[in-house]
């Protein structure tokens, strides 16, 4: 049985879809047909029948449900379970670090990283309406995520990613048959070249926030957090962001928890977390702008999952954080790596740089006194950090010496 199989019981064709809105002019445009942005140029966002899924669906009803992101279906687009692109998205861990941190660890996701959310729920839609052929620009993960989903689905899928996209990722998102290549530039560049081959090669834009579904993938992290802390949400969210889908998506889905009834207590800061070497966010914030004006001048940090010079949700992400009484943060890429070690040796946790990021950026809150140290806050791992590189083994042991290293008693 497809997950939300039983969807349709007492719910009409199952789907409590309503509209979709735009981002930033609020106009109304139908659901039930495909869609790219608004006609103002911006992100849509799906919007839902809250009063009816408050009516269809309780608490305790969905603790009876199969562990998986497909749980929460009163509040995702598809209609039809047989659409349902599926590789077992498993519920995700929190893993503590402390008596105050927890660690969503979305590394535990199919291709090893929160992008497979996303990328499920966007391509269960595309199947839905019929789309054969759909390309991305990816720092990595998305792209793998791409491809694995669209091989499930039988979508043709091109991918392109930065250069230097770390091998393992690049190589992963070719093995699962995407048509990939790696281009010149980091992924703004990467998403020219998908916008400039859109009428030629009649491929559908997955581009960040240019369909409006991924997010919806994404807002299962926040759904998923509220029901594992007993729908009551920490003081902080500690979020690695580029283009900030997940950051969008959560505090959307708050929202929407909050409407049906479902989450006690305050929401919680949203902090953005990037790096010195590229950080459009942060300096926005701090210059007081609604969105990210110009791009990010001579990116450089090795941190990839942040490498957006210009988000496209820029606007979005802003007014989360604003909303939220959040801040952005700005790490150094020395103290990601040291902290990625770090934690590795002394908690067992292989954390990817993002994930660290945001350790690095809760530890530098702390210490400013942004945050208490007692505050509960969780810190997103976005990815398996078996998927970034780590230093090679060197020590060698030759059976001779076997003697002097062991200590007998």
């Amino acid at each position: 049985m497809p997950p939300g199989a039983e969807q349709n019981s007492g719910a009409g064709d199952g789907c409590f879809v309503s509209h979709l809105e735009c981002s930033r002019t609020g106009e109304r445009h139908p659901a039930g047909v495909v869609h790219g942005v608004s006609l103002a140029g911006a992100p849509l966002l799906v919007r839902y029948d809250l009063d009816g899924v408050a009516a269809h669906l309780d608490r305790e009803a969905l603790a009876h449900r199969p562990s998986d992101m497909w749980r929460y279906r009163e509040l995702l687009p598809y209609a039809d379970p047989l659409d349902v692109v599926s590789l077992g998205e498993t519920m995700t861990p929190l893993v503590s670090l402390g008596p105050a941190v927890l660690v969503k660890d979305e590394g535990r996701l199919p291709t090893g990283s929160f992008k497979a959310r996303g990328l499920a729920l966007a391509v269960t839609m595309a199947k839905a309406f019929g789309i054969s052929r759909i390309a991305m620009p990816t720092a990595g993960n998305a792209g793998a995520a791409l491809a694995a989903y669209a091989a499930r689905a039988g979508i043709e899928a091109f991918v392109f990613t930065p250069d230097d996209t770390p091998e393992i990722t690049a190589a992963e998102i070719a093995y699962h048959g995407a048509q990939a290549f790696r281009v010149d530039g980091l992924i703004d560049v990467c998403g020219r070249v998908v916008a400039a081959g859109h009428e030629s090669a009649g491929w559908f834009d997955f581009s960040t926030l240019r369909e409006p579904y991924r997010i919806e993938g994404k807002k299962t992290m926040g759904l998923e957090l509220a029901e594992q802390l007993g729908w009551r949400l920490p003081e902080a969210i500690f979020y690695p962001t580029g283009g900030g889908t997940g950051l969008i998506g959560m505090w959307k889905g708050f929202q929407e928890l909050r409407q049906i009834g479902w989450i006690e207590g305050p929401l919680p800061k949203m902090i953005a977390v990037q790096t010195v070497g590229c950080a459009p966010i942060k300096a926005a914030l701090e210059a007081g702008d609604a969105e990210v004006v110009e791009p990010w001048a001579n990116v450089d940090t090795e941190v990839h999952g942040v490498r957006v010079p210009k988000p496209f949700g820029g606007r979005l992400i802003l007014s989360v954080i604003r909303e939220s009484y959040g801040f952005a943060a700005a790490v150094e890429d020395a103290e990601v790596a040291a902290v990625r070690a770090e934690v590795a040796c002394t908690e067992g946790l292989n954390l990817c740089p993002e994930g660290a990021a945001c350790l690095v950026a809760y530890r530098e809150a702390v210490t400013a006194g942004r945050l208490g140290g007692e505050a509960c806050v969780v810190l997103f791992n976005s990815a398996s950090g078996l998927k970034s590189p780590m230093p090679p083994l060197t020590s060698c042991l030759a059976e001779s010496k076997f003697k002097d290293l062991i200590q007998f008693g």
